[in-house]
């Protein structure tokens, strides 16, 4: 008797073995993103102490540093793949990025992150009621991050409020399990992931800085590649349980919404995701900015899981640094969640804001491209160019 052919297959079975493919996809994934970090801090300590050492002191000023975060984001499109590359520099074994010069940076990628929906609600620029609602939706991701920037950073400034915090959590974990800093089978398996990769840029260039920029740009592309990969996969198996957690939190208390952004964030690993399956429901009438704004927060939130996983891949004696600045991130959010969304007159902020921009971007659509494109795009690169020119 001939096997059955899949078109008889029971839809239960069928649906289990494509779970299982699924879950085995994102565990390859992430171990590819995870070989993307380890080669990213090898890379690095190739490259040699004076070429970074010429790209950190221009992050000693912390808004160019700010900018180059912002930048950096809105490039990729992804402020994972940005903070996942900053946990990387903080913790590369040799010359790393100091964590003062980092956490700007990390400011900078929440602020960058939030360009995918905005230009999301761009799609609806053609109809007038329908733009108005999106586009408030989207930047109201906007300002809040903005809003939590110009508090905390100063703040960062003159306190070190968030490194000391996160200083004191990640001594809470231990110093041998820094960075998987035992010989443990997960730090063998990275490092042999990334030794092709080495092997590769010693054959085509040696043992010198075209090999690290060629270990560099391919630990990048790792890291780009995997995280998107593991969004796609993530979001063909979860877009409709996203949509169902979203859908349940509407008209609900705010910190179940908060709580839904969240889960729905770590299920796709993605924030940009999840805020922006808010911007169509909100063009269509289905959810109002009131709604939509405590979702946004808590996806703020879960996206900070994926700096925490790319912690894992680093080793050596900056590890640890690396745990400081993934939690500094955690903490940012945090603590921007606790500024501005229990404090109605706070919350209102953000929220006014956003619906005096979409008023302005809908009686001229034009000032919505100027938004974009000046904002996410051209004043970070005017900014960093300027600093490195006029050092």
């Amino acid at each position: 008797m001939t096997a059955p052919t899949d078109k008889f297959r029971p839809p239960i079975r069928r649906a289990a073995e494509s779970g299982w493919l699924k879950f085995v996809a994102v565990v390859v994934l992430l171990f590819v993103f995870l070989v993307g970090v380890k080669g990213l801090g090898d890379g690095f300590k190739l490259l040699g102490g004076e070429v970074l050492a010429s790209f950190f002191s221009a992050t000693r000023n912390p808004f160019v540093a700010l900018m180059v975060g912002i930048l950096a984001t809105t490039l990729v499109q992804s402020s994972s793949v940005s903070t996942s590359m900053i946990v990387g520099l903080v913790a590369a074994p040799m010359d790393p990025l100091p964590i003062a010069n980092a956490i700007p940076m990390i400011m900078g990628a929440n602020i960058g992150t939030t360009v995918t929906n905005t230009i999301v609600s761009l799609g609806h620029v053609g109809r007038r009621d329908e733009f108005n609602r999106a586009f408030a939706v989207a930047t109201c991701h906007d300002f809040f991050n903005f809003l939590t920037v110009m508090v905390l950073l100063p703040l960062e400034l003159a306190t070190g409020y968030l490194r000391r915090s996160a200083t004191a959590l990640a001594s809470l974990v231990g110093d041998r399990t820094y960075g998987v800093e035992f010989e443990s089978p997960l730090k063998h398996a990275l490092s042999l992931g990334i030794a092709p990769v080495k092997r590769l840029a010693d054959l085509l260039f040696g043992d010198g800085r075209g090999a690290a920029i060629v270990v560099i740009l391919a630990s990048a592309v790792l890291i780009y590649a995997a995280l998107m990969l593991i969004v796609w996969v993530m979001r063909t198996a979860m877009a409709s349980r996203v949509e169902s957690f979203i859908t349940r939190a509407l008209g609900r208390s705010i910190v179940l919404s908060m709580i839904i952004g969240i889960v729905a964030t770590v299920m796709v690993q993605s924030s940009s995701i999840t805020t922006s399956l808010l911007v169509p429901l909100a063009g269509a009438g289905l959810i109002t900015l009131n709604q939509a704004f405590p979702i946004t927060v808590g996806a703020n939130i879960g996206t900070t899981v994926t700096a925490l996983l790319a912690w894992l891949a680093t080793s050596g004696p900056h590890a640890r640094d690396g745990l400081i600045i993934a939690l500094v991130h955690l903490l940012f959010n945090l603590s921007g969640t606790i500024l501005v969304l229990p404090v109605p007159a706070i919350r209102r902020i953000p929220l006014t804001a956003a619906r005096w921009l979409a008023d302005t971007a809908t009686r001229s659509r034009r000032w919505a491209l100027i938004y974009v494109i000046g904002l996410f795009y051209l004043l970070p690169a005017a900014l960093a160019l300027g600093n490195r020119l006029f050092r």
